[in-house]
């Protein structure tokens, strides 16, 4: 696959790949302009919504009938992680929520992203779920809901430790 990104956002002259900072990257092939693109992970915050003795998966709009997940989402300009995560939960799943620990920090390599997982209390109320971004959402029993073993997955396997369930990753079926 090309890369998509074949002109400088700053002055519109061709990228190309060069070696900066022990990387292959690309580079504004103009010596004035100096546009490196770093190509740096997005901070994504993603939610362990404890709602009762539940928690809350959603599945996103486009994924397949069988993937949930937790509620996620990127980190807004101006925005901290805690701060974040709170929203995400509000437009989501339509809940207002208190914010629990921080579990964990975790990469996603396949999306260039860094996951920012914490774990939230959901005051009550009835879930309302953003049907633009949200297909479906489960409430799943704490002591019944399994971890995947990819991206947020890990988080959650991490917070049922804390909660005294230890638990193998699920694989994940991609049909």
């Amino acid at each position: 696959m090309t890369d998509p990104r074949r002109y400088c956002p700053q002055c519109a002259q061709p990228l190309a790949r060069e070696e900066r900072g022990g990387r292959a990257r690309l580079v504004c092939l103009d010596a004035a302009c100096g546009f490196v693109f770093w190509d740096n992970p997005a901070p994504v915050v993603a939610a362990i919504v404890e709602y009762g003795d539940d928690v809350v998966l959603v599945r996103n709009q486009g994924w397949p009938e069988h993937w949930y997940g937790l509620v996620t989402g990127f980190l807004e300009p101006g925005e901290t992680p805690g701060d974040a995560v709170l929203r995400e939960v509000r437009e989501e799943v339509g809940l207002d929520a208190q914010l629990g620990e921080l579990i964990g920090l975790y990469p996603f390599f396949r999306m260039n992203q860094i996951i920012i997982a914490y774990h939230v209390i959901a005051g009550p109320g009835e879930i309302r779920i953003d049907p633009i971004e949200i297909a479906a959402y489960r409430c799943v029993p704490i002591a019944q809901v399994q971890p995947w073993e990819a991206g947020t997955g890990l988080a959650l396997r991490d917070w049922l430790r804390t909660r005294g369930y230890e638990r193998e990753l699920v694989p994940l079926r991609r049909a």
